[in-house]
Order: structure tokens, then C-alpha cells, then sequence
């Protein structure tokens, strides 16, 4: 992956076009798993405190030997934390298991509206990057009414919003809606929850076209929306293959026959709490 393949915030930070997902990444395999993405290439390394993955990702950039200045790291704020003292708390855990001084993005993980208290974790997160803990703020999980309502409340608008995308599920009225307020979009599980989006007709014929596999055409698809996808792969052979993603442009035809393989009854509907059970 090229370094000049950056997105743009809008608060003047940036991020690569695509990052590694740590779900499930965890231990000395993990450190193992993250270091070897480190060495392909991967600079934007995306955990969460619900993943207990924090610690590996830290260890990993320690091991690496590259300068910390290299790399973008992503943590999240569970649901328990968005009281604004035990957010502020939660956030230099995150820093002291990472082994880190500062973070490069952290995200309300989920807004939970049945508590209803995500305007007080952004207020949070505002105070956060205020005290230098953080240098981008942003969302992960959130609807239009959710962005409508912190950015009524603080007048500031989070830098990322990272959704839940994929071809059966393209998200094109939220994707928009963030692109409207200049939010960068990023997609988790970009390629899908199963394997049906790797195997969709029209998305093997195009991975003939363009000698690549299913998985680099739909990460191909997410870049050519303006999205971040955060891959996760776990073996070299995977990792190297998510970033070599650079090297074709699909039509705009395609992209959108892509998008039209939205199947309503693939989405899975965030309010379902043993959704949220994971997140809280």
C-alpha cells in the first residue's frame, strides 16, 4: 500500500485508506498475527477494550521497531463507561494496557439509546482530546439521529463513524449522510459476517476480470465509496492480500451492481441484544 493513500479528517488528522481488524486477535498469537501485518505494511490498527486485544496490539508495535509516529491506533468505549468521569478513566486504561501515550482515534463504540447517555461519553471524548489523551474523536455503531443529536449538543462533529458495511448490507443512506457532514466512513466486517458475499456470482466474475480474489474486489468497492475498511486477516497470505487493493479501479457500473446486491434480510439489526450483549 502506497503512504500517500491516505484519507483526510476533518480535523485535520489523517488515515490509511484501510486498517487491520484485531476481533478475536488476542495473546502471543495475536502479537505474532498483528507484528506480521505490521511488517506487510498495515499502519492503522483498529481494537476496542471490548476486544482484549489491547494488549497485543501494543506489544506489537513495541516488537515492530518502527516509530510510533508510523502508526494509527483505534480503541473503543464500551456502553458501561459513558458516564463522562468513568469515560475519562476508561480511555487512559486503554492508554496504559496499549503501553501508549496518546491515541490516534478512539470511538464511542455503541450509542445505546435505550441509556441514552452517549451525549455525555462525547462530551467525554471532547475533553479527551482536549487533555492531549486523544488526537481524533469519533463514533462506531451510529444513525443519523444519533450524529444530529452529540453535534446538536457540543457543536462538534466526530471525525469517523465506522458502520457495519458490506454488499449485502451497503449502508448508502448513512454513507452518504456522513460524507454530507464530512465524516469519514469506515466499514467493520467489510467483507461480510459469513462467506456468501466471497462467493456471490457477480463478484467472482469480476475477481476474473481483474485477477484478484472476491475478497480484494469488495475492499476494491469500499475504497471506490470513499470507505475505510477495517479487514480483519490473521495469516500473511490474507493480510498481504487485503492490501494489494491499489492496483485496479472497478467501473462505476460495478460498483453499483455491487451495491444492488443489498439483501434486506442479510442486515442484522443493531438493536438486537445479543448484539449488544457483546458491547456493553
Amino acid at each position: 500500500m502506497s503512504l500517500n493513500e491516505l484519507y483526510e479528517l476533518n480535523d485535520g488528522h489523517q488515515l490509511p485508506k484501510i486498517g487491520l481488524g484485531t476481533f478475536q486477535i488476542r495473546g502471543y498469537q495475536g502479537v505474532d498475527q498483528i507484528l506480521n501485518a505490521i511488517q506487510i505494511g498495515y499502519r492503522l490498527l483498529d481494537t476496542s477494550t471490548n476486544y482484549d486485544s489491547e494488549g497485543a496490539v501494543g506489544e506489537a508495535i513495541r516488537r515492530s521497531g518502527i516509530p510510533r509516529s508510523q502508526f494509527y491506533v483505534t480503541t473503543k468505549l464500551p456502553g458501561k463507561y459513558h458516564h463522562f468521569d468513568d469515560a475519562l478513566k476508561i480511555i487512559e486504561e486503554s492508554l496504559l494496557r496499549l503501553g501508549l501515550d496518546c491515541l490516534d482515534l478512539y470511538l464511542i463504540h455503541w450509542p445505546l439509546p435505550k441509556r441514552d447517555n452517549y451525549v455525555e461519553a462525547w462530551q467525554a471524548l471532547i475533553e479527551a482530546q482536549r487533555r492531549g489523551l486523544v488526537r481524533s474523536i469519533g463514533v462506531s455503531n451510529f444513525e443519523k439521529e444519533h450524529l444530529d443529536k452529540i453535534i446538536s449538543a457540543t457543536g462538534v462533529t466526530p471525525a469517523v463513524n465506522q458502520n457495519e458495511i458490506h454488499p449485502y448490507w451497503p449502508q448508502e443512506s448513512l454513507v452518504a449522510t456522513n460524507q454530507e457532514y464530512g465524516i469519514v466512513t469506515e466499514a467493520w466486517s467489510p467483507l461480510g459476517r459469513g462467506s456468501s458475499e466471497l462467493t456471490e456470482p457477480l463478484i467472482l466474475k469480476l475477481a476474473d476480470k481483474y485477477d484478484k480474489n472476491a475478497g480484494q474486489i469488495i475492499l476494491r468497492w469500499h475504497i471506490q465509496r470513499g470507505i475505510l475498511p477495517v479487514a480483519k486477516a490473521t495469516t500473511p497470505q490474507h493480510q498481504r492480500r487485503n492490501l494489494d487493493i491499489f492496483d485496479f479501479t472497478l467501473t462505476e457500473t460495478e460498483v453499483s451492481q455491487i451495491s444492488d446486491l443489498e439483501r434486506k434480510d442479510g442486515r442484522v439489526d443493531d438493536q438486537d441484544p445479543k448484539e449488544y450483549e457483546e458491547f456493553v
